[in-house]
């Protein structure tokens, strides 16, 4: 089930594109302005973004360029403008696509698929960049300022859950399941081990303090 971000003021047509996709099969957030389509994008998660240009708050080719400097996720960009100039220099920006309103549904899902299929194809997989952290999904490596570090499978997925939603808390419950996919036992410190280990890996990058203790509940990445 693709998740799909739609970045779009106007109601009509942002319930509308969101009701076809969830037909579709589609697991669909929406944002009315730009500012929102960020928060939405920093919590994680999502597979592709339908981005208007035209935007309240931070504007559509400012939140692509936003993202072009963290992530490789296919964006389509959704705009009245129908100028050459307007698609050259979007493409140019980071956009993967552009579609000129109105459109037809059917040609924005077509759209769609391409892209969702260029991306589940790009060599070297999915990339989870956090600061100076790339965290490769698909081969479960980090490189930290630079520099690989070796981690277990198990430290990489508890970084992998953190950096996905940096400014999420989670518990060491939440983490444990999450990662062992197993239910998890009172007063356990696997949790507190694990993250200890990472911290001392990330020691030489000098990124061991983004992972941040909140006493009594868990853990989180530190704000930016």
């Amino acid at each position: 089930m693709p998740h799909i971000l739609i970045v779009e003021d106007d109601t009509d047509i942002n319930n509308s594109t969101a009701a076809y996709l969830r037909r579709k099969g589609c697991q669909c957030a929406q944002a009315f302005s730009g500012t929102e389509g960020r928060l939405l994008w920093q919590a994680g998660g999502v597979d592709l973004l339908l981005v208007d240009l035209m935007l309240p708050g931070l504007s559509g080719g400012e939140l692509i360029g936003e993202i072009r400097r963290a992530s490789q996720v296919p964006v389509i960009v959704l705009s009245a403008k129908n100028e050459l100039s307007d698609k050259v220099e979007l493409l140019g920006l980071g956009a993967d696509d552009y579609l000129t309103k109105p459109y037809q549904l059917e040609e924005l899902w077509a759209r769609i698929l391409v892209q969702l299929r260029h991306a589940s194809a790009a060599p070297g997989g999915a990339l989870l960049r956090y600061r100076d952290w790339v965290l490769n999904l698909e081969e479960m490596t980090l490189t930290a300022a630079g520099e690989p570090v070796n981690l277990t499978a198990h430290e990489f997925k508890i970084v992998e859950l953190l950096a996905g939603r940096p400014k999420r808390v989670f518990t060491k419950r939440q983490i444990y399941e999450a990662v062992w996919r197993e239910e998890y036992a009172v007063e356990d410190k696997t949790i507190t081990v694990h993250v200890s280990n990472i911290r001392s890996k990330l020691r030489p990058s000098g990124t061991h303090g983004y992972i941040q203790t909140v006493w009594g509940i868990g853990f989180k990445l530190v704000e930016v």
